[in-house]
Order: structure tokens, then C-alpha cells, then sequence
């Protein structure tokens, strides 16, 4: 099935969001819709054309997709903003698409990292049925504990088991400033950890396990990069943080790794393995989504 793309202009809180709908060229198309929110700060083309390439690949497969810019990033006006601030482009997003294919009445919401928080915190803040489900690639939940703790699990900690590095350290080489360096990590990690638990804010990564938590009724694939530290981090994370005790294990979710990949899947081989997930996971999402109505 080939595509077809056209560019939609709307409106968010007073400013102009432009976005690209791909769609099926034929008659034949799912009643379930992707929407590609993009992380920051970046547009819609995504790095190395990622975005391009997956909303063709997934409207080739039948489903309408459409990718934009936030207000204050590419072609849309305003402020610039992060993930944080992004819940009002979303819905405003979701909205057009809604009213571009009134035949679809199901939308998934597709992010990279901070663009995959950014999916969860709409979702917590608000209940939109029209989610059927949420496509999430290496979600980002950095905090100083959690960069410090993954740099020296996944860092620092294999260079300890490496002989080089203490040939180096009994030399007087540079391995003396890497042990400095950990002993650094591991003080950061400990006075983060502290600060983090005397606040009575809601941090985005526990609101982020409160959306997930809530979102039991729709699927969820999961794509983590065997090489890269967003995703570590993250892996790290839900298996000590309490509120996302055993969310990664819940029936509906669906996790891919992808050993060999880096962050953005920059490999023409690593963004075939991407798309071939999602559309796998995705035509069963539609079928579910076709006997409902």
C-alpha cells in the first residue's frame, strides 16, 4: 500500500501548530491513528528523517499518522517548550487529526525519549478515551540520583572490572582521575536521593508511573536500545523506584530490546526493526479496536 501526505495548520492556545498527515493512498486504512510526538528540542523530520520515514512506513501499513512541531519549535508559533508544557500541543494534535479522519477514532500516541514522558504526562493529566494505546521508545526519567547512579553501574563500574584501568591507576594515569570521577557519582547519587524525597512536588517520573498504572485497559509497546544510557536509566529506575514496582510486568505491556541499537535507532537496519514492531503491534491493536465496534 503506498501514502500520501498533506500539511494541517492548527490552533493552541492562541498560537499556530503545523503538523504533516501521512495517510493510506488506498480506500482500505485502519480505524486506529498514530500520533508522533517529537522530543526536544527538535522537529518533525526527527533525527536522520526518522519521523518521515516511520509516519510513511505506518501509513503505508494503513494507519493515518501525523507528526508536528510544539508551539515554538519548527514551522509553529510561540514559546519554546519542553516536554513538561507539551500536555496542550498534544490535545490540540489529537484534535486535528480527529477532525482531518473523522473514520478514526483511535489514536496511539508514538515518542522517543522525553517525547515517550511527555505521551505518559498527558495521559495523566488528562482522560482522553480517545487513547487505545501508547507506543513508548527509551522514555526519559533522568534526575542528578538517576544519571549518577546508572554512570556508575553501567560506567564506572566495568571499568573497575578492566585490568587496563588498574595498570593505569598503579602508573599515576589518567584511571586516577576516573576513580575520583566515581567517588564524585556515587556522593551525587546519595545527596540527590535525599533532596528528592524532603519534596512535596510530584516529580514528572512518579506521574509518569501514575499514568502508566492507570492505563490498564490499553496496550503498550515498549523499545528499548541495548546502547544507550536513556534507556538504563530508565530500566534502572522502574526496578528500584516504588511506584513503578512491576508496571514493566503488567499483561498489556509489550517490550522489545534492541541489544545492538543507539538512542535514535540511526541505522537504516535499526529503523526497520522499529517499524516492524510497531506495525506488528499495532495490527493487533486494530483488530482489537475493529471488534469493539
Amino acid at each position: 500500500m503506498s501514502w500520501q501526505e498533506r500539511a494541517l495548520q492548527f490552533g493552541c492556545e492562541g498560537e499556530s501548530l503545523i503538523g504533516v498527515l501521512a495517510e493510506p493512498a488506498g480506500a482500505a486504512r485502519s480505524q486506529v491513528g498514530v500520533l508522533i510526538i517529537v522530543g526536544g528540542p527538535q522537529y518533525r523530520a526527527g533525527s536522520h528523517r526518522q519521523f518521515v520515514l516511520l509516519a510513511r512506513a505506518l501509513a503505508a501499513a494503513g494507519h493515518p499518522v501525523l507528526r508536528f512541531d510544539y508551539r515554538g519549535m519548527g514551522d509553529s508559533s510561540g514559546a519554546v517548550r519542553d516536554f513538561l508544557g507539551a500536555t496542550p500541543d498534544i490535545g490540540a494534535a489529537l484534535d486535528a487529526f480527529a477532525a482531518a479522519c473523522p473514520g478514526v477514532g483511535r489514536f496511539v500516541l508514538w515518542g522517543l525519549c522525553d517525547a515517550a514522558s511527555a505521551a505518559l504526562l498527558y495521559c495523566d493529566e488528562r482522560a482522553d478515551p480517545r487513547v487505545a494505546g501508547l507506543c513508548l521508545l527509551n522514555p526519559w526519567v533522568r534526575s542528578d540520583a538517576g544519571l549518577a547512579r546508572a554512570q556508575v553501574k553501567h560506567y564506572y563500574l566495568q571499568r573497575l572490572r578492566q585490568g587496563e584501568f588498574w595498570r593505569k591507576l598503579l602508573r599515576g594515569g589518567v584511571a586516577r582521575s576516573a576513580l575520583g570521577e566515581l567517588f564524585a557519582k556515587l556522593r551525587m547519587a546519595r545527596r540527590a536521593s535525599s533532596a528528592s524525597s524532603a519534596t512535596d512536588n510530584t516529580p514528572f517520573q512518579a506521574r509518569m508511573a501514575r499514568a502508566w498504572a492507570r492505563l490498564r485497559a490499553q496496550p503498550l509497546l515498549l523499545i528499548l536500545s541495548g546502547r544507550d544510557l536513556t534507556a538504563k536509566e530508565f530500566i534502572d529506575h522502574a526496578a528500584t523506584d516504588a511506584a513503578w514496582r512491576g508496571l514493566l510486568d503488567q499483561p498489556q505491556v509489550r517490550r522489545v530490546d534492541l541489544p545492538a541499537a543507539d538512542h535514535t535507532f540511526s541505522t537504516a537496519a535499526w529503523r526497520a526493526d522499529v517499524e516492524q514492531h510497531c506495525v506488528d503491534w499495532l495490527a493487533g491493536l486494530a483488530a482489537r479496536a475493529s471488534t469493539k465496534t
